[in-house]
Formats: C-alpha cells, structure tokens, sequence
C-alpha cells in the first residue's frame, strides 16, 4: 500500500510542477496595470507595510524567489525581478508577505525560523544515517532510530511550512488587490499561480510523510 501512495505522489508531484511551470508562463504574458515589474511590486508593498529594513534584490534561476529572514532580503529570480506581468507580481508580493510574517512575528514563521539549523544538519546527513542504521542495524541497533527521528524533523519542517506559505499568498493577494495593482480579471490569475505554487508544498509535506512511513516500517519490521 505504501508503495502504491509513493507512486501516487509521484505522478501527483509531476502533474503539479508542470501546471506550475504551465501556469507561470501563461500569466507571465498577462501585463499588470502601470508596467511595474517585480522589483517595483516588492519595494512598493514593502513600503506600505512600513517596513524599511528589507531589500529587494535579484537571484539567479527560475523559480527561484525566497525571503531570507537573517539578512532581510527579497531575492527574486530574473523571471520576476524586471518583469512587468500578473506572475511576477504574485510572486514578489508573496515574497513580499514572508517579510510582512517576520515583521508581525508570524508565530509560524518563528517556528520554521527556530527549526533552520537542526533542518540543516538533518538534511545533510539524515540519509546516510538512515542508510547506515539499515546496512548495520546489528551493531549499532539505535542508529536506525536516530535516522528516522532526523527524518520526523524534516517532515515536521514540511508541514510548518504550509501555514506560512499560504499566509503569505493570502497577504500577498489582499495587498495587489487593495493597492489597485490588479483588475477583476488579473487578480483571480494571481490568485490561480500562487494557489498553483501552495500545491507543491502540500505535495512535498505528503511525500515527506509517507517516506518517513516507509522507514518506521522498516524500524519496526528490524525490530521484531
């Protein structure tokens, strides 16, 4: 059966890349009132937000838009950055609502915050250890269950991200609407590419729980 659901996540996880990657490309050709690109939708949410301490700034890639909470910085990809579209101001003014959650003290983003360096270390090493806890379960039998409490951060990790994301689109998709940047018509776009974005991280936190089904299974079958 588990093996079934990886499978079913699998396809699942295709299928949503590729309409996000659909997506983005279709509403990246739908212009945005005044001709602001990225970088202007950002400094401008920033500054109605009161928030004079993040800049905003360009990265290499596709797809590639975060918020970095220890430097104070929006990067956004150079699909988004000096383009003026419905796509790309979604995904800035959704980066742009990771800054606005740091600012408030979004109480799910302090989570993920607090979690980075122990996300860091386990996801450099979590599955050698897990590999190694399989390979020699009969000399080092807490090796194994080591590996799959590492694994338990990480999927914690996937499923605090969820609320965060999905705050941030919320505050994103109010803010292009109230600011008068999107129309009746543009702003359901917008509405449709970050909704588009939010299922790659449903799907994620799913595969990451049914992998760390996979390994207690295996944790529990070594046991008995």
């Amino acid at each position: 059966m588990i093996f079934g659901f990886f499978l079913f996540l699998m396809i699942l996880s295709y299928i949503v890349q590729y309409r996000l990657k659909s997506k983005f490309k279709k509403y990246s050709q739908m212009p945005i009132a005044q001709g602001v690109t990225g970088k202007d939708i950002a400094e401008r949410m920033l500054q109605s937000n009161n928030i004079k301490d993040v800049k905003v700034v360009s990265t290499s890639g596709s797809l590639t838009d975060h918020y970095n909470p220890a430097n104070k910085t929006i990067n956004l990809s150079e699909d988004v950055y000096g383009t003026s579209s419905v796509a790309a101001a979604a995904v800035a003014a959704h980066e742009c609502g990771h800054a606005v959650q740091h600012a408030e003290s979004y109480t799910w983003l302090k989570m993920r915050s607090a979690m980075v360096p122990v996300i860091s270390f386990a996801s450099r090493w979590v599955q050698w250890i897990l590999l190694a806890g399989i390979l020699l379960i009969e000399i080092f039998p807490y090796l194994l269950e080591v590996g799959v409490v590492l694994f338990a951060i990480t999927t914690l990790f996937s499923f605090i991200t969820l609320p965060v994301e999905i705050n941030a689109s919320k505050k994103a998709l109010a803010w292009l609407s109230t600011s008068g940047l999107t129309t009746a018509a543009n702003d359901e776009a917008a509405r449709d590419a970050l909704k588009s974005a939010a299922y790659t991280y449903v799907v994620a936190a799913l595969g990451s729980l049914a992998t760390l089904l996979y390994y207690v299974m295996i944790l529990l079958g070594r046991r008995d």
